[in-house]
């Protein structure tokens, strides 16, 4: 039970080309969003489409496959996990993002 106390996994599309950043001894970071859609029926039985955005972070090995092969529109399954960081504005007013650290990237479809 310990590996799923923090496990995050999504289907959804990529929701714009993918940031790479290269670092010292060929260390990668990749940054992206990805949206999720959930669609019902409201009480007047419309179909209605509600999607949630996600920002995902790839290291390493999943940040070289996610430059190689994620392009915007496409559609993804990611496993990672759920991570907080903070930092002040220039204000100096703290502010908190959540992110989904990808261990994991399964493509979906073709683009």
């Amino acid at each position: 039970m310990s590996t799923i106390k923090n496990s995050v996994r999504l289907i959804g599309n990529i929701g714009g080309e993918p940031e790479i950043k290269n670092f010292d001894k060929n260390k990668k970071l990749a940054k992206l969003s990805l949206a999720t859609n959930e669609t019902y029926k409201n009480e007047k039985g419309e179909k209605v489409t509600e999607t949630q955005w996600h920002n995902l972070v790839a290291w390493g090995g999943t940040a070289a496959i996610i430059e190689k092969y994620v392009k915007k529109g496409q559609e993804v399954a990611i496993e990672g996990k759920l991570t907080t960081r903070t930092y002040n504005d220039k204000e100096g007013n703290k502010r908190y993002v959540t992110e989904v650290l990808v261990n994991e990237v399964l493509l979906m479809s073709k683009n």
